[in-house]
């Protein structure tokens, strides 16, 4: 794994750090935390002084969960070599149901996903599907030493993964206002959750339909899934020309 370079602006110490371990005991929870990863020490020497507004991660009011945070409007550079934007569509709610990955690679859009078709899914289902599939990805990349992003607009979704799923482990995976729905599925991406979230990794939620980018491709994809009904989780062949992908059906 090449050796990276983290600069931290705002977190419980600030500055230039050459392990991820140092780095994350001085952001994780920290509220306004703002840090990027850099190839070279010299590269985050000099970022260390300039203006990191291209860089920040905006976090929401409420900080105790540091898995919810809230992106920007528009896709900009960020501290992760990958960015995954994963989405779910249903129409009707329940009905013909589909997932969407949009995958970013040094803040340029990569590749796109669409599939995991549900005749008889709903909202959620899709959604879930669709983190399932990005923390699959994710994990893949930081094995391959790779920081990831992964951003979602379900909350339901983050929340299931990141916030109840350990209480619901620790009694037997039961609630007790009744069953807990997508059990399976929940139980699967937690567990890749585990493995990943103490590593150079970051699990955000960004706002639906505020013209993000990635938020918005992948709403397409989602919906490409279900309108074209496409079972699998299939690679996007068509032209990545952002503009026309735009126009597809969205959700």
């Amino acid at each position: 794994m090449a050796q990276k370079f983290y600069v931290v602006w705002a977190g419980r110490h600030t500055g230039v750090f050459d392990d991820w371990a140092t780095t994350h005991q001085s952001v994780d929870k920290f509220a306004g935390a703002k840090y990027k990863a850099f190839a070279t020490r010299a590269e985050a020497e000099q970022a260390f002084g300039e203006d990191s507004s291209a860089h920040i991660v905006r976090r929401a009011n409420n900080t105790s969960n540091p898995t919810k945070a809230e992106r920007s409007a528009a896709h900009t550079a960020h501290q992760y070599d990958v960015s995954i934007y994963c989405d779910g569509a249903c129409e009707p709610n329940p009905g013909n149901a589909g997932s969407g990955i949009v995958v970013y690679r040094n803040g340029v859009l990569s590749d796109l996903w669409y599939g995991l078709y549900n005749p008889q899914g709903t909202n959620n289902t899709a959604e879930l599907n669709a983190l399932h599939e990005a923390l699959g990805l994710a994990e893949t990349e930081l094995n391959l030493g790779h920081s990831v992003e992964i951003c979602s607009d379900s909350k339901y979704a983050i929340n299931c993964i990141s916030v109840w799923a350990p209480n619901w482990e620790k009694k037997g995976w039961q609630k007790k206002d009744g069953e807990i729905k997508n059990l399976n599925l929940i139980k699967d991406s937690y567990a890749i959750h585990q493995r990943i979230k103490d590593q150079d990794f970051q699990l955000t939620h960004v706002a639906a339909h505020v013209g993000t980018e990635g938020n918005e491709l992948a709403d397409r994809m989602a919906m490409h899934g279900a309108v074209t009904q496409t079972t699998e989780l299939k690679r996007y062949e068509g032209d990545l020309n952002i503009d026309t992908l735009l126009k597809m059906k969205r959700g």
